[in-house]
């Protein structure tokens, strides 16, 4: 990176003033702190407990402290002077600390938790809510937590406290009502029904199975402590047991509410739940307390001299030009980031005729099948694409019916598969897609038929179908300008494989043509701990020799976009998979390789705000921001791509690792945007580039649904659309 050594900012764009949810540290000791290790014999696990023992030695240690449960913070060097009682505290100098190194901006996070829980927040996972200012809804039967998430980090000009808003949902549901719920609906005790709800929950615990055998009576008679000691009531003594994995630890159902949603709730209770976490002027008053929480925990921050501005910070971002989509010979200028009527009334780039497919359909679904293939070949001719009639075939609702039909009637001759399904039931569209991946190699299409029932959206909805099976049978939508000659690109990411855990899934799309109209996709599976490098540098291999078999000469670039890394493994990867992927290319390039490496990151509390006519609104899309909230040791950037209606825009988070393609800061920058438009699932700009959406979507199907490698016949077409 040292054509970028003396500014890694770029210039190009129209400036515009942007906020962010970051308040800045104004002070902070500026002396040595001193940290302490800290051992308890016997050995106490409970993190409350090892809490308590030590701070009744605050006559030792002092008021002014701060502690994670295994190391301990001082602003002063203790003396040597111990006493024993019966559980022996011994601690140990272990360093001093200058006041900006990344161990000491560790116990400044832990203080700031520690206020929020003095506030009376309660701890969920990383994240802090309030209990008091829950809403209800009722009729859902669901409530919600406001909360936050919290860190403070050392930036390109300062250290901020970055602060977002959180919400955390719980059902007024137990596991136990589950439980009862399930048994009375079957009217018998239907174990792998119950299994089926409950197994791979995330509460506080994750549920890994239910223990029939054991019950609270059990418990109990086994002299274990009741809940009634810890204030709680147990009304039915012959309930079953929640396992949890890696502790011993067995959850009575009736003590354990559930979290989250489930696949049954509808469009209008995520419609509610929507309206009340998405207001954007709320979002920035919940943040703006943050500030309420430090002027009321003065003393505690005073102890440490940390003040926080009550203010947003501040700086200047850059609008970067609108992105021409290019379709055939029309090149549309898109509208907040939409360009889906222009895609409909005009001719695709490349489209595929659709002259063998078959459809299949339960008998209660005839209707919505043939109400779909009516607004098919309306839709289709507009677009260019030339559709037969399809066979029609009739299925049973199970996975065998469908998969015994397409035994008896695909054909060498096959294009697509079209399965109309009467639910979204998981297993069904498992089974289907397995089938039609790995066993019988064809690009297929599942439609919910509930999806189909609304006449004033059938033809949108057959417009996206139509669209999707083109791409699926290896057509193109549009294409934009990369300005970037004889590059391939490249998207890699990461999913764990749901069945077995131990298991993750890397996608490896690569592009195949100068266009970034065509793609190759492969998959490495990985075990735990295993690297990944190894099966890169085998898809990698193999994309440069499918590069070469369509374009006859080997790409003069190779673009690298790296999702699915979280910070703790960054240097890991600069240290070992670059070097690898480098020496791979070597072989082929010599020591001219030219590789860009670029990691993205999705998952960031960072959000900016644009004022316009006094609001705070969500900036335009092509906002790119590299200064003050980027870090000083990075070549990083973020920019804000999509347009939300609802809400606040979440911006994504890019970090230049390796280039010696030479780019320019805007170069980069414009060529990541311009990426976010290729896309071809979404008439739209999403928030990623595309090569490494579609790294996403290929090992989110495997890990979710097929579970094994998909057959080589389909690694040249977008199948997992």
């Amino acid at each position: 990176l040292e054509h970028v050594k003396d500014s890694t900012t770029g210039t190009q764009g129209r400036v515009v003033k942007l906020f962010t949810n970051h308040f800045r540290v104004t002070s902070r000791p500026e002396l040595l702190t001193y940290k302490y290790n800290i051992d308890y014999m016997p050995e106490i696990e409970d993190g409350k407990v090892r809490t308590d023992l030590l701070c009744q030695h605050k006559h030792v240690i002092g008021e002014c402290h701060i502690f994670d449960g295994n190391s301990l913070l001082l602003p002063h060097k203790l003396q040597n002077r111990w006493g024993k009682k019966i559980v022996k505290v011994t601690i140990e100098f272990c360093s001093e600390l200058k006041p900006t190194s990344l161990d000491c901006l560790r116990y400044y996070n832990i203080l700031f938790r520690k206020i929020l829980k003095m506030m009376d927040l309660k701890q969920v996972g990383r994240n802090y809510y309030n209990e008091n200012e829950a809403t209800e809804f009722l009729n859902h039967k669901l409530v919600i937590w406001p909360g936050y998430s919290t860190s403070i980090l050392e930036y390109e000009t300062s250290i901020t406290l970055c602060a977002d808003v959180n919400h955390k949902l719980l059902r007024m549901q137990t596991a136990y009502d589950l439980i009862m719920h399930v048994d009375n609906k079957s009217q018998r005790k239907d174990a792998k029904e119950i299994s089926k709800e409950l197994v791979g929950s995330i509460n506080f615990y994750r549920v890994d199975a239910i223990n029939w055998e054991e019950t609270s009576q059990k418990l109990l008679q086994g002299g274990r402590k009741s809940p009634q000691q810890h204030g709680l009531c147990c009304t039915d003594l012959t309930q079953p047991l929640l396992d949890t994995p890696h502790e011993p630890i067995m959850l009575v159902p009736e003590l354990c509410y559930l979290t989250g949603t489930t696949d049954l709730c509808n469009y209008r209770v995520m419609r509610d739940l929507a309206m009340h976490t998405r207001l954007i002027q709320k979002r920035q008053h919940e943040l703006l307390k943050i500030h309420e929480y430090c002027t009321n925990a003065q003393r505690e921050l005073q102890l440490w001299d940390l003040k926080f501005d009550p203010n947003f910070v501040s700086f200047s971002g850059r609008i970067m030009k609108e992105v021409r989509i290019l379709q055939g010979s029309r090149a549309v200028r898109p509208f907040q980031s939409d360009w889906s009527k222009e895609t409909r009334s005009g001719p695709l780039l490349n489209v595929k005729s659709l002259d063998h497919w078959l459809v299949l359909y339960p008998r209660r679904n005839y209707g919505a099948a043939l109400s779909l293939l009516q607004s098919l070949r309306k839709v289709t001719p507009t677009m260019g694409i030339a559709m037969r009639d399809a066979k029609m075939l009739e299925v049973n609702d199970t996975v065998q019916s469908y998969t015994t039909i397409l035994e008896n009637h695909v054909s060498s001759k096959t294009q697509m598969v079209l399965c109309v399904l009467s639910s979204d039931r998981k297993d069904l569209y498992d089974g289907i897609k397995k089938y039609l991946c790995v066993n019988c190699p064809i690009p297929s299409q599942c439609v919910v038929a509930r999806t189909l029932d609304k006449p004033q959206t059938l033809m949108t909805i057959a417009t996206k179908i139509a669209q999707q099976m083109n791409c699926k049978m290896g057509g193109a939508l549009w294409k934009v300008e990369t300005g970037l000659r004889n590059a391939m690109f490249v998207g890699i990411d990461c999913f764990h494989d749901i069945v077995n855990r131990r298991k993750s899934i890397a996608g490896f799309v690569s592009s195949v043509n100068q266009e970034l109209t065509q793609w190759f996709s492969q998959c490495v599976f990985q075990e735990a701990g295993q690297e990944l490098v190894s099966g890169l540098k085998a898809c990698l291999e193999a994309a440069l020799k499918l590069w070469y078999k369509h374009n006859l000469f080997l790409p003069q670039s190779i673009i690298v976009y790296r999702d699915g890394v979280g910070d703790g493994q960054l240097q890991a990867l600069i240290e070992h998979e670059v070097p690898q992927i480098r020496s791979s290319l070597k072989s082929v390039y010599g020591d001219e390789v030219r590789l860009t490496v670029v990691v993205v990151k999705k998952r960031i509390n960072t959000r900016f705000f644009a004022e316009y006519q006094g609001r705070l609104q969500n900036p335009l899309p092509g906002t790119v921001i590299d200064v003050e909230v980027t870090k000083r040791q990075w070549y990083d950037f973020f920019i804000v791509s999509q347009s939300v209606k609802d809400g606040t825009v979440t911006p994504t988070h890019y970090n230049v690792i390796h280039d010696t393609v030479h780019f320019t800061p805007d170069g980069i920058q414009c060529l990541t945007y311009r990426l976010c438009h290729m896309y071809y699932n979404l008439s739209g700009v999403i928030r990623v580039p595309a090569p490494c959406h579609y790294a996403h979507k290929l090992a989110y199907l495997v890990g979710q649904s097929i579970h094994q490698e998909p057959h080589y016949s389909l690694a040249s077409r977008l199948f997992y659309l």
